[in-house]
């Protein structure tokens, strides 16, 4: 078998075999096959595609390119959620810990974020003293004793993602559904869970941009996830604007720690019931979702979700107390309100402008190798449909550079709009894929 013939089979639009599939991942990855025929391959991906068992091959031959996740120790259930990314998406913080208070273990490997704010990781590192590197041992051990812990991924998870990505990156090959899909799907198969549930963002400040495409892409990854032997279903949630009002790695803990303390009510704390909820139903844990809603409602409302997120803090080596005083979390030098030149409505707000504004802030990181500003961020005051007046202050930017202050409201004021008319609100949640096919909401059918 030959790399050059692999190349040259996709290049003419043939599927290629499991075998050959597994001889080219195997050999990139021991470095047999070079950049250049790997490059080359992935070219002729993006021309002429993969059909589904092309897909779940590619996506289950990364999964084996290194170790994997061996969670059979943990009784029950093992349930994992992951987001494709948007901006103020801090609902891993808040259905983790839902769904572990309901009695179901959440044994999540999460990454860091590369662009707008950190992900989950860079999150909790805000806290003090959290610890996201556990050793294998130690991250069982926490999910058998308390039913959750959030990790880092092992650089041995995967290892062929690692280096495809870094291909497709400077190739021109990133935005293609079948490698989106085994990229994400290959880290999750390799991390153990048995019941998984994708948040599947589309708009401006998500990966897929238009709706259609962000349920191409969770179709795609269902059926990886089925044909790989896992419970699997995807939601199609809305990312045209942030999720929550805070964009930023300690202050979206703080907003996380008030969605659990039923202190604030939006977006952020219906997406984060309505996913608990659908994890409860993967994992077999309820008989319905109206169950699996109630069950998770009650898990916030008693406070069994903030003390179980209380419960991982300390396990990780973190300080509790940061649930009852923000002010153990790292604050911004200067909090800098950006005020409302004009009346009207917010007719639209551009989450991807929103989540530059943050990274300006020094909130995100451009380079992988860029240390992040846990304190800096922002705090939006207006949502889409929101009632505005000249000198109404629309976010207030928390910021240590005060250099960057200027081009980072520049920046936030380009992605909120105002109109004299209140817009039509969009659905939040605009449909779901299982195994049994897609379905896509209308706005009557809205389950939140």
């Amino acid at each position: 078998m030959r790399a050059v013939d692999i190349i040259s089979k996709k290049r003419h639009g043939e599927a290629l075999s499991r075998e050959e599939i597994n001889f080219f991942i195997e050999g990139f990855v021991n470095g047999s096959i070079p950049d250049y025929q790997a490059s080359a391959l992935l070219m002729a991906v993006c021309c002429n595609g993969m059909d589904s068992w092309e897909t779940v091959d590619l996506t289950l031959a990364m999964a084996n390119s290194g170790d994997k996740v061996d969670l059979s120790r943990i009784s029950g259930i093992k349930v994992d959620k992951h987001s494709t990314g948007g901006v103020g998406d801090t609902t891993t913080l808040i259905t983790a810990p839902l769904v572990a208070a309901c009695g179901v273990p959440v044994a999540k490997m999460s990454g860091r974020g590369l662009g707008h704010t950190g992900g989950t990781l860079d999150k909790l590192e805000s806290i003090p003293g959290f610890k996201t590197d556990l050793s294998m041992e130690e991250f069982i051990n926490a999910v058998e004793s308390i039913g959750l812990a959030v990790i880092g991924q092992s650089k041995d998870l995967v290892p062929a993602d690692k280096l495809l990505y870094e291909l497709r990156d400077v190739t021109g090959t990133v935005d293609n559904i079948p490698l989106i899909a085994s990229s994400i799907m290959s880290k999750k198969i390799a991390s153990g869970s048995d019941a998984i549930v994708l948040d599947v963002k589309a708009g401006s400040g998500a990966f897929m941009r238009s709706v259609n495409d962000s349920f191409l892409l969770a179709d795609a990854m269902v059926k990886i996830g089925v044909r790989a032997g896992r419970d699997v279903m995807a939601v199609i949630t809305d990312m045209d604007q942030p999720l929550g009002m805070a964009v930023g790695n300690a202050l979206e803990v703080k907003e996380a720690v008030e969605v659990l303390k039923n202190k604030r009510q939006g977006p952020l704390k219906h997406i984060s019931i309505y996913l608990a909820a659908n994890m409860l139903l993967t994992a077999k844990a309820c008989s319905s979702l109206d169950e699996g809603l109630i069950m998770t409602s009650e898990a916030l409302e008693s406070g069994r979700g903030l003390n179980k997120l209380g419960e991982m803090i300390q396990r990780q080596g973190g300080d509790r107390d940061v649930l009852d005083d923000f002010s153990l979390l790292p604050g911004a030098e200067h909090i800098i309100p950006v005020k409302a030149d004009a009346e009207g409505y917010i007719s639209s707000i551009d989450a991807e402008k929103i989540g530059l504004c943050s990274l300006l802030t020094g909130a995100g990181r451009s380079k992988k190798e860029d240390d992040i500003d846990h304190a800096a961020g922002l705090i939006m005051h207006k949502r889409v449909g929101d009632p505005v007046h000249e000198g109404d202050i629309l976010a207030e930017l928390h910021i240590n550079k005060l250099d960057m202050f200027e081009e980072a409201s520049q920046m936030l004021r380009s992605g909120i709009h105002i109109r004299s008319a209140r817009p039509k609100l969009k659905p939040l949640v605009m449909g779901m894929v299982t195994k049994h096919g897609i379905k896509r909401f209308d706005s009557e059918e809205q389950p939140i």
